[in-house]
């Protein structure tokens, strides 16, 4: 089952050129608001768990500011002396501030990479194929003549980092120089899903925006309006997968990843390792068209020994997404300690992210990282 097409699907459309955005109402007015004051932040870090929205927000405020500052041309010494800020008058009008018809200019020009006042740095394509494994120094170089040179009119120039947590360290730390030095009308964006892994001079020269997993009440609507067809259980499942973050709930509904979970857990509830299965399931994610469900079936995996830590450290059961969940995490955690299940999940995350950085063959990688929790839990 697949979300309708007739309207976006939160991040299951790229966030650049996603107009839809639901639930965030609180965190897109602190933002707006920031804009519209007479000393606006240069620098956002926007945080929160994976495809709860964060990169669409931060397209969203990219376009109002490449439109809305392309006559304003303040600088945030001018505005302190220039009342009201960015926004003008409008901000007090709507509780959508963001908010761009599809047919302006701003909007496609944003969506299709076009915009002369917006940099994107994000994983580039390997030689080998698929994405590098970070962003390199030399991307983030580019930001020192994109801010520059002088924008048409004096216009808003704006930086979208997605994401902050790929940079490596050079990068890191080349970025360092862009948040000391903020040129005038500028704005960077930066996007994390684990802001504590960055470099805390990174953090501390941001303004930080948390956007925090959607109330079921929320979820639960919106959910039942891009995937009608769907029994109200399988929903719900879908959401506890992801962690009630919207995007990543259509995400996992767009390549199967509830029934993909439920093959996952049948195989590692069987006391034999199930080889033939293990083939079956390789061989139909090693097919070119199924990489996205290759990566939602290695995430989902990752993600079950991540809960499998935090019930066994908090000894707090979690909540069944699939029957017979908590029985097999119960068996798992009795035989081996903590310390053994998390050498496992960082074994297996390495071997995930060497997969992607080398194209590893993703069969067998897949029988390798069931063998690897087999051999914990069984042997």
């Amino acid at each position: 089952m697949a979300a309708k097409k007739s309207e976006p699907a939160f991040e299951s459309v790229p966030p650049r050129e996603n107009p839809a955005f639901e639930g965030h109402a609180a965190a897109e007015a602190e933002l707006a608001e920031n804009l519209h004051s007479a000393r606006p932040a240069h620098a956002w870090l926007i945080t929160g768990p994976k495809g709860i929205g964060k990169a669409t927000l931060a397209f969203r405020a990219a376009r109002s500011i490449l439109a809305k500052g392309a006559t304003t041309a303040q600088s945030p010494a001018h505005l302190l002396a220039q009342a009201p800020g960015l926004f003008g008058d409008a901000l007090a009008e709507t509780t959508r501030p963001f908010d761009m018809d599809l047919e302006e200019t701003t909007f496609r020009l944003v969506a299709t990479g076009a915009h002369g006042g917006l940099i994107t740095l994000e994983r580039e394509e390997s030689d080998r194929g698929g994405l590098k494994r970070d962003i390199s120094v030399g991307q983030v170089r580019r930001l020192i003549p994109f801010f520059g040179s002088t924008a048409a009119g004096g216009a808003w120039r704006v930086a979208i980092i997605d994401s902050a947590d790929e940079l490596n360290r050079n990068a890191a730390n080349a970025l360092l120089k862009s948040l000391e030095e903020p040129p005038t009308n500028a704005l960077i964006l930066l996007v994390s899903s684990a802001p504590g892994r960055l470099l805390p001079t990174i953090r501390s020269r941001c303004r930080i925006l948390k956007l925090r997993p959607m109330e079921d009440d929320v979820l639960a609507p919106l959910l039942a309006d891009r995937l009608p067809d769907w029994p109200s259980a399988d929903r719900l499942a879908l959401a506890q997968l992801a962690e009630n973050s919207p995007g990543r709930a259509l995400g996992l509904a767009d390549e199967g990843g509830l029934n993909l979970y439920r093959e996952m857990v049948g195989l590692l509830d069987q006391a034999a390792l199930d080889v033939p299965g293990l083939h079956s399931l390789g061989d139909r994610l090693a097919r070119r068209n199924n990489e996205g469900a290759y990566r939602v079936l290695t995430g989902l995996l990752l993600q079950w020994l991540e809960r499998l830590i935090r019930s066994g450290a908090s000894q707090i059961a979690l909540v069944e997404s699939v029957p017979g969940e908590t029985a097999l995490r119960t068996r798992f955690l009795a035989a081996q300690s903590l310390d053994d299940w998390v050498q496992v999940w960082e074994k297996s995350a390495r071997l995930v992210a060497d997969a992607e950085s080398v194209n590893l063959d993703r069969k067998q990688v897949i029988i390798n990282l069931f063998a690897s929790i087999h051999r914990a839990a069984f042997v």
